[in-house]
């Protein structure tokens, strides 16, 4: 567009211009371009003709501009949605395409597409509308540029075979993450990871490093050696696509680069004003995207605080380790009070977990990146150069792995503030800080002591798991996430599953089997064949099936409704039973109720009588769109006396029913100042 054209000019202009000025001039500079731009393109994306159409079915023509990606499989209420892949295109303006048309899983960017679609608002703000086609129909082929780039993505995927570490390779060199397992992507989210697979400024920086360093064999002058390698860094930014994040990394990259190359250090600072004004213009977006700010802070201590922190880690352990450990220290502190403030998560081990994995992102990156340009006319070498640097990647999947084990936890602003004052406080204060977050952590962590009955918090699902002690636990039903099941049970500390109950066939209570089961021992399994009158126990704890009877029924009330007996409790789970058969069924009076169907408004009240329950667990995903629970269903439980729990509101749900009385415990608690994860 000309007046992007004309920007870039302006930007570059004053770039000459002020070399010499600081970085804050450059920032208010790049602040007013890009909030008018912003506008004015936000104008242009409610004005087009596609956001016009919003609530219609149209045929539309676009052309593919990322790669189309595999969604998650996803759990829409009981149900699983059918495979689908989502991508970027463009019909004069950006849009966003989701299709279940499978064979557009071949298709590159830059290809034409067309199809009837329905088009539906977004809330992804870069897109003017959210495209849903059924069917796909191809309108031009690929070009031979986009072919060989394909090729070169396609032979590094294939080269780096299966596996944790063979799908982490592709990911660390060119971003694409589709070979990764979604237990394997939560890991590298919890353990701090997660910017490794995303290509970003280090990738970049890594790459043109390399290619500066080639150059040194092929011209004396430092100039050439500059444009030669920005020359790659152009290419590099086609391989692994030219997404708004990848042009921002390019542009950090691009600094750092220039400082290393210059030796300038603090010098560069003007360098990256201009990059973040470059950035804002040709995406004005990016103003409000965190990754961008976490990118130029990361940026601002790589330029800044590593040299400095390289130097003292020298006087303690070998240069070259301190060279390696240095940059992720350096940046992850200057991005750390953004990454709480913004997710109000932190993870204790992601400090060490990149400490771990430092050393070896730079072989893999390179190898990987070797290896990946000469697949398509080379493929046996590229897997010996894979193999070279596989066990590599086998390093930083056990690190995830591991440090994924550990707990973090979601803060409060409180804490924001707190932890965000550490750069300013003196060395006594900061002791007696620390002092006081590790008393804290060990007060708030969950479940604290000992606990019988606990409901996880899975969204709009059910799991409960009984304590058995000794690591053990009985498992009703899992949920419809397995990161989030696999999560709850390591809080809880279970590592084997005697007994597993999946009470129906509905996703939100079996969507989460996978992770239920990951790295568990599981022992006797009722799901959909057992009848009433079947019983067992384990241990102390005495099971009785009361429920289904073996007639036809839906889903719904076909549920396995099982009574448990302990000599301190008492409990009633029957999926999601609703009153065509709690009418039917004779109950005791108990003391814990897993309150069927999430607290629908589909309850029986004398059913609900005869339970008499002292404890009401309902679970329960927070916002979700059907009326979960009813506010019948919790004037009936409160008229009873029962206490009513919800994982909406109190999160995961802990229960002690020693000594003759129910203690209860809350992951969420408006007095805690944070929360273990």
């Amino acid at each position: 567009m000309p007046w992007r054209a004309v920007a870039l000019a302006a930007i570059f202009t004053l770039f000459a211009l002020l070399r010499k000025a600081s970085i804050a001039t450059v920032l208010l500079i790049a602040i007013l371009l890009g909030s008018s731009l912003m506008s004015l393109r936000q104008g242009a994306l409610s004005s087009s003709e596609i956001a016009s159409n919003i609530g219609k079915s149209v045929e539309i023509t676009a052309r593919i501009t990322t790669d189309p990606r595999e969604v998650e499989k996803k759990v829409s209420g009981r149900n699983f949605l059918p495979p689908s892949y989502s991508f970027l295109a463009k019909s004069r303006v950006p849009i966003r395409i989701i299709t279940t048309d499978l064979s557009v899983a071949n298709l590159l960017p830059g290809q034409e597409i067309r199809g009837v679609a329905s088009i539906r608002a977004s809330k992804e703000q870069r897109v003017a509308a959210l495209v849903i086609m059924k069917k796909v129909e191809v309108v031009s082929a690929a070009t031979r540029w986009a072919r060989l780039l394909g090729s070169i993505r396609h032979g590094l995927s294939v080269a780096t075979g299966g596996g944790d570490s063979g799908a982490l390779i592709p990911g660390m060199v060119l971003g694409d993450t589709s070979k990764q397992s979604a237990d394997f992507k939560v890991d590298m989210r919890r353990s701090g990871l997660t910017h490794l697979v995303a290509v970003s400024g280090a990738n970049f920086a890594i790459v043109s490093g390399f290619v500066l360093w080639c150059m040194q064999f092929l011209f004396r002058r430092m100039n050439y050696r500059i444009i030669a390698t920005s020359i790659s860094l152009i290419a590099f930014i086609s391989l692994v696509r030219p997404s708004p994040s990848v042009l921002r990394a390019a542009a950090m990259a691009a600094v750092i680069l220039f400082a290393k190359a210059t030796a300038q250090g603090r010098d560069s600072l003007p360098a990256l004003g201009f990059a973040i004004a470059a950035v804002v213009v040709a995406d004005p977006w990016q103003a409000r995207d965190p990754g961008f700010a976490l990118s130029v802070l990361a940026t601002v201590g790589l330029l800044l605080f590593a040299p400095k922190l390289t130097t003292s880690l020298e006087r303690f352990i070998p240069k070259p380790l301190a060279q390696a450990t240095a940059p992720p220290i350096a940046a992850m502190l200057f991005c750390s009070p953004i990454i709480v403030t913004i997710s109000g998560f932190l993870s204790p081990m992601s400090i060490v977990a990149n400490i771990l994995a430092a050393p070896v992102v730079a072989p893999i990156t390179i190898v990987g990146f070797i290896g990946a340009l000469i697949s398509p006319i080379l493929p046996g070498f590229a897997h010996l150069l894979v193999l070279v640097v596989k066990p590599f990647a086998a390093w930083i999947a056990l690190v995830a792995h591991w440090c994924a084990s550990f707990p973090g936890f979601a803060l409060s602003v409180l804490v924001v503030l707190l932890f965000t004052s550490i750069f300013f406080l003196p060395k006594r204060i900061l002791i007696l800080f620390i002092i006081c977050i590790l008393t804290i952590t060990w007060v708030q962590r969950f479940p604290a002591g000992a606990w019988d009955v606990a409901n996880c918090d899975v969204g709009q699902g059910d799991a409960m798991v009984l304590n058995l002690g000794d690591h053990k636990g009985i498992v009703i039903d899992t949920g419809p996430d397995p990161a989030l099941m696999d999560r709850c049970l390591k809080r809880l500390g279970i590592d084997e599953i005697p007994l597993l109950i999946l009470t129906h066939n509905h996703a939100d209570h079996v969507g989460g089997l996978s992770g239920a089961i990951r790295g568990r021992s599981v022992g006797t399994q009722w799901f959909e064949n057992v009848k009433r009158g079947t019983s067992a126990k384990v241990g102390s704890v005495t099971l009785e099936v009361i429920w289904p009877d073996g007639g036809t029924y839906d889903p719904n009330n076909s549920s396995i409704a099982v009574i448990v007996r302990t000599p301190t409790y008492s409990l009633f789970a029957g999926g999601d039973l609703e009153p065509k058969v709690q009418s039917l069924l004779q109950v005791p009076r108990i003391d814990i109720y897993k309150v069927c169907h999430h607290g629908s408004v589909f309850q029986d009240e004398s059913f609900t009588r005869a339970l008499s329950p002292k404890v009401s667990v309902i679970s329960v995903g927070d916002g979700n769109t059907y009326g979960h629970p009813a506010p019948q269903t919790i004037t009936a439980l409160d008229r009873l006396g029962s206490i009513v729990l919800r994982t909406d509101r109190d999160g995961a749900i802990a229960i002690n029913t020693r000594n003759n009385r129910l203690s209860i415990q809350r992951s969420k608690s408006k007095w805690k100042l944070w929360r273990w994860e």
